[in-house]
């Protein structure tokens, strides 16, 4: 029996066996969606990219060039996205910002998908006046625009792109909540967990063991849509000089520093702004194909 039929079998001969063949049947079903392997490669790229910047920059991302000579070059064979107005090689602070927005949206994910998991599921589950409370506070927080929050907090926490990422991730997690907390009301009363409940598995096992493993997929399809969102939150703050700080190559603190020049030399500004598009496509395919393979409601 080929690889391949020992995966796809009707009758998997272990748990094992069957988790691999499911995980197998939802590669396939992914590939089939182009444009989720296009996402699936811009992702990818960038995740390349911001591990290798170091080692396939052509020059140095921070230290310009003789500002006599070197200022605001057009692209050309030496300098193949031009250099900005400190004469800096635009292509080279361009690789070693992905390493910064790989950073943000990392860290972004692993600190609000917990927060938005633990509230939604636990307001689900419980109901009552303690669905009442997280859903009202998650209400406040959804209520005012993300990138006008995210502003507010990292005023009161001061710029930097640490205080960004934990603005950021505040700004983020209501979404997953309201997400969860569905998903918990759909699931709750099902018939395995009742038997869970008769066993005497106390409320926390059920909700971590149990319940969020359920809503994990529908979150992570959400989480990779909001990438996209993500980037430009961040870019956003960069861009009004309140997340990297100079001279930290970020996309959209290279935007705002291009700005002044966008008649004339246009592609100081133009280019980071490419890499977010480009990079902002790539997950919103990525998201689209996911949403496709792991959220049944979402299947045609």
């Amino acid at each position: 029996m080929s690889t391949r039929e020992w995966l796809l079998t009707e009758q998997p001969a272990s748990r094992r066996q069957a988790r691999l063949g499911q995980s197998y049947r939802t590669w396939l079903a992914f590939r089939r969606n182009r444009l989720a392997m296009i996402g699936l490669g811009i992702v990818l790229a960038l995740v390349a990219v911001a591990l290798l910047a170091p080692f396939i920059s052509p020059y140095n991302p921070i230290v310009g060039g003789d500002l006599r000579s070197e200022r605001l070059l057009s692209p050309s064979w030496q300098h193949l996205l031009g250099t900005d107005d400190q004469a800096r090689d635009i292509l080279s602070r361009i690789l070693h910002g992905s390493r910064i927005t790989l950073l943000v949206v990392a860290l972004v994910a692993v600190i609000a998908t917990p927060i938005g998991l633990l509230v939604g599921t636990t307001a689900g589950y419980y109901g009552g006046w303690v669905d009442t409370v997280l859903m009202r506070l998650t209400d406040i927080f959804l209520a005012f625009p993300r990138l006008i929050l995210a502003l507010a907090f990292v005023a009161a926490l001061g710029p930097g792109i640490e205080n960004a990422i934990i603005a950021i991730a505040i700004t983020s997690w209501p979404p997953y909540a309201r997400l969860a907390r569905a998903e918990t009301l759909t699931i709750r009363n099902a018939d395995h967990i009742d038997a869970i409940r008769l066993q005497g598995a106390h409320s926390a096992r059920i909700i971590w063991g149990h319940v969020v493993p359920l809503c994990l997929s529908s979150v992570i399809v959400r989480v990779t849509l909001d990438m996209a969102g993500i980037i430009l939150t961040a870019a956003g703050l960069g861009f009004l000089g309140l997340g990297a700080q100079p001279p930290q190559p970020e996309w959209g603190a290279m935007i705002a520093g291009g700005r002044r020049f966008i008649l004339d030399h246009w592609w100081v500004a133009t280019m980071p702004g490419l890499a977010i598009f480009v990079v902002s496509l790539g997950f919103n395919f990525l998201g689209d194909g996911l949403r496709d393979v792991l959220d049944p409601k979402a299947q045609k």
